[in-house]
């Protein structure tokens, strides 16, 4: 880890040189010198000191000290860059009123010439641990330490002023930052070293440098986002630091629809923080599928839109699926003059359509609920009354029975199920009744598949042909359904 000791013009402090007493008796060890102190030194040169992040030596005027039990690293940023970018640091770093602004200009105009220049505002701050272990927080906010007034180094030449945005890094840039590579270590980082990788991540995002999270395991990659997400929403920063998480994630494309999959609660929480569409969407689908499954984990972690907008679209899903229901126990076959089959004009085909809703009915009403037991037992002492009841039956999803009847064909009701039910007529059964009443149950499920078009549209980036899903993906999120506002 690189450390810059403090200094009254900045925490970078310029390097040490050798006294010129030093020196070779040779030549040409002298024109070695010389030609040294004359080259380049783009990419992170200690004869110099540098003015990129994460330390600008000559236009920074705020000093970030992260320091943490066994590593600590440095920051020189500027105010500007700052307030862009959080609303904590704009509250904090606010500008002066415009009369004293106008004074200073004013003070400034009268410095003769070739006297020392005004001092320069600059501020500290530091990681409160002791704030953040008394309030039980994970997350220790940044405090001001002193506010100081600061000379500004004498130099030839005008240094470059501050950018709104700063351009890219050079090839060098990484060799000059601070060593941080033991924070994105395995299981051995603690708490600590995690929270300085979180501020570290953020300070990259502030200045345009890409984040160190992990590009290889996605679920890594999920904790690292999420972990700074939750910094970013501290130092109200979301609406800089989640188009860079929502970039960083979105590069996994198919590990990230599959594990949205399986974990769609949590998904939809970060992408709401991240202010991400394409994941807020991909698992608004999976949760509004699946509710109320994921509730538990969603109540007191979520606004309030989120929920109600899960609700609406639940709501949405429910009457489409009565709508279809209806539809499908309307279904009927008919006869050779286009008549409704009954047990006077076709008694097997009416058998036919009496098994496809007997099998609907079954499958799509929830299971009766189990009897209570009680038992009551008598002791010296008093009367106990114990009462066993069954575990809370898992909530009914009708998605499954509507993706068989989606897929049609032997996926439900096949030969064997259509023998055994013909066998309980032994007068009606035999091998013709048996074909022809396969063939007219085939009948009634193609029209179910018909029916069902509507909820078998899949509004997901998961590719559904690697394996079904037991519920319906058929909710679609439009662009005024985020619940954020653009």
């Amino acid at each position: 880890m690189v450390s810059y000791p403090d200094a009254a013009s900045a925490d970078c402090a310029l390097p040490i040189r050798r006294p010129a007493s030093v020196s070779s008796h040779s030549s040409r060890a002298s024109t070695v010198r010389r030609h040294r102190q004359h080259r380049s030194h783009a990419g992170g040169s200690t004869l110099q000191p540098q003015n990129e992040f994460p330390c600008f030596t000559h236009t920074g005027d705020v000093h970030i000290v992260l320091a943490s039990g066994r590593a600590e690293a440095r920051y020189l940023l500027h105010r500007l860059i700052l307030t862009q970018c959080s609303a904590f640091f704009d509250a904090a770093l606010r500008d002066d009123p415009p009369a004293s602004a106008a004074a200073g200009s004013a003070a400034l105009a009268r410095i003769p010439s070739g006297a020392r220049p005004p001092e320069k505002r600059t501020w500290r701050y530091e990681l409160d641990w002791a704030a953040a272990a008394a309030a039980d927080d994970d997350v220790p906010m940044l405090v001001p330490v002193a506010a100081q007034q600061t000379a500004p180094s004498p130099s030839p030449a005008q240094p470059p002023p501050a950018r709104n945005k700063p351009v890219a890094p050079h090839a060098g840039f990484f060799r000059s930052v601070a060593n941080l590579s033991a924070l994105n270590g395995p299981a051995e980082s603690d708490a600590a070293d995690d929270t300085l990788r979180d501020y570290d991540n953020m300070f990259r995002i502030f200045y345009n440098h890409p984040p160190a999270l992990d590009a290889v395991n996605i679920a890594t990659a999920y904790v690292e986002c999420k972990s700074l997400l939750h910094l970013a929403d501290r130092y109200d920063a979301l609406a800089v630091i989640g188009p860079r998480v929502d970039h960083h994630l979105l590069r996994f494309q198919g590990r990230l629809w599959k594990q949205i999959a399986k974990y769609p609660p949590s998904y939809l929480k970060l992408g709401y923080m991240a202010r991400s569409k394409a994941i807020f969407a991909e698992a608004m689908v999976h949760v509004v599928g699946q509710w109320p499954h994921g509730l538990a984990q969603l109540r007191g972690q979520v606004p309030d839109p989120v929920i109600e907008l899960i609700e609406d679209k639940v709501d949405d899903l429910d009457q489409l699926k009565l709508k279809i229901q209806v539809k499908l126990f309307r279904l009927s076959l008919t006869t050779s003059r286009g008549d409704r089959v009954s047990p006077s004009s076709n008694w097997l085909d009416w058998m036919a359509v009496s098994l496809f809703r007997q099998w609907l009915a079954e499958n799509t009403t929830p299971p009766p609920t189990p009897i209570l037991k009680s038992s009551r037992h008598l002791n010296d002492a008093s009367t106990t009354i114990s009462t066993f009841a069954s575990p809370a039956p898992a909530p009914f999803n009708t998605g499954r029975i509507f993706r068989l009847l989606g897929q049609g064909g032997h996926s439900y009701l096949a030969h064997d199920e259509c023998k055994r039910f013909l066998r309980l007529n032994p007068d009606q059964y035999n091998r013709d009744n048996l074909k022809r009443f396969e063939r007219r149950v085939d009948e009634i499920k193609n029209k179910a598949k018909d029916a069902v078009k509507p909820v078998m549209r899949n509004f997901l980036e998961l590719d559904l042909r690697e394996g079904g899903l037991p519920y319906l993906t058929c909710t679609r999120i439009d662009a005024h359904d985020f619940p954020w506002d653009d």
